[in-house]
């Protein structure tokens, strides 16, 4: 049977189905190392896992001063001006410099704080300093990873992920087996190791292309620029996991540490398929709306990324909530309540998709003010509904929270984009 040409050609279709396949193979393992995870540790396990990745996805910003974003924009703008390119990277090795270093300090030394604060325990002291040592290697492979995107270089952005997935996976199912959760969280902490590692052998030659590494200059222009892309990570990224530690230690302390893994294996199935969207929102909906002048040019493009992905969405929740016995039994067996979580959180990632393809609007035309408004209205938002509704329906008020947080969410967003265009 022929593919008819307009879907050959459909871009965003081809982006979709490469990293569909992608996602496809990660999911497998993930099931697998989930359901190891969720046997060997138990639900307080998943619990101290899912604190330490929210805060290493905070390094993840904090080592970059979160200019990934800026550097995806600015890329895809300027990726025919080798000068302009220059005075980028440039000013952005000097934030990652800047942050890392900042993140190190932090974290060495204030280690057993944070071991305390995290696991309620100094036990993993070592631990956070292990990833602070780490730092760099996240800084620098975010800011690479930006260039893959703004460059929209799918296909090598694909087996890079793949890659390094696989490796890191593979050293957590070796140090879970050797030294149980301090491996896992060991094994968490190096991965952007590997990640970089990976990267720069599969795309270091394109990136000599781009980068000079032999000057470093700070320009006043882009660092007036990426510093906007500062703040609007600092609410996105480190507020948004700094809330979800808050209601996880919230969850702890009212219900008990099995529920609050509970609702962290319910995050890690959510993040699971939301990753498909990942990709595509920084390798295409970012360039494309940062080329994007006119509000007809804008709704036209917003109408062709609904009627796209959507409705892929839509199917793919829907199987997921018709087969959520099947999936709890095969990766979270013995995790009571967890079924009951699937249809709340659907609806709201559903809801959260929708909103994000048009809140990257603010991201694309650096509209500073209205991102960290509706981020903070977003995240003061859900813990706010968290903290009211857990006592009332336990455990299910945080994905209820989920779900009304981003229906307001998408309202304001929409009043917000709307407005922009009609003052132009």
């Amino acid at each position: 049977m022929k593919i008819p040409e307009k879907i050959r050609a459909n871009l965003l279709l081809k982006m979709t189905s490469l990293n569909g396949v992608v996602i496809a193979i990660r999911l497998l393992f993930s099931i697998f190392i989930q359901r190891l995870l969720a046997q060997m540790l138990g639900e307080t396990g998943v619990s101290k896992i899912g604190q330490f990745r929210n805060l290493t996805n905070m390094l993840v910003s904090f080592s970059s001063l979160g200019i990934f974003n800026g550097v995806v924009k600015y890329v895809a703008e300027y990726k025919e001006d080798q000068k302009q390119l220059q005075r980028l990277f440039s000013t952005s090795f000097l934030f990652v410099l800047i942050g890392s270093l900042c993140s190190f300090v932090i974290l060495f030394c204030g280690a057993s704080i944070i071991s305390e604060y995290l696991f309620a325990t100094t036990n993993f002291t070592y631990v956070i300093k292990i990833l602070s040592i780490c730092i760099p290697f996240i800084g620098i492979q975010r800011v690479f990873n930006g260039v893959i995107n703004g460059l929209s270089a799918y296909k090598r952005l694909a087996k890079i992920e793949l890659i390094s997935y696989l490796l890191s996976s593979l050293l957590t199912v070796i140090f879970l087996y050797l030294y149980n959760i301090d491996g896992v969280l060991v094994a968490i902490a190096i991965a952007p190791i590997i990640q970089l590692i990976t990267l720069l052998f599969v795309f270091f030659k394109v990136l000599k292309e781009y980068m000079s590494f032999s000057t470093l200059k700070l320009s006043r222009v882009f660092s007036k620029n990426l510093f906007g892309f500062v703040l609007m990570s600092f609410c996105s990224t480190i507020l948004l996991n700094y809330v979800e530690i808050g209601i996880r230690s919230t969850l702890i302390q009212q219900i008990s540490e099995h529920d609050a893994g509970v609702w962290t294996a319910m995050t890690n199935i959510s993040k699971n398929y939301m990753v498909f969207s990942g990709a595509i929102f920084s390798m295409y909906v970012l360039p494309k709306f940062s080329s994007i002048k006119l509000k007809k040019d804008f709704k036209r493009e917003l109408i062709y990324i609904y009627k796209t992905l959507l409705p892929l969405f839509a199917i793919g929740m829907l199987l997921v909530y018709l087969c959520r016995e099947w999936i709890v039994n095969l990766i979270y067996p013995n995790f009571e309540g967890l079924e009951t979580l699937f249809k709340w959180q659907l609806m709201g990632d559903f809801m959260k998709l929708a909103s994000v393809v048009l809140a990257h609007q603010f991201l694309a035309k650096k509209l500073v003010a209205n991102f960290i408004i509706t981020e903070i209205l977003s995240l003061v938002l859900f813990y706010g509904f968290s903290y009211y509704l857990i006592p009332i329906f336990g455990i299910k008020g945080v994905v209820i929270s989920h779900l009304i947080r981003y229906i307001i969410y998408g309202l304001v967003v929409f009043l917000m984009v709307n407005r922009y265009f009609d003052k132009d």
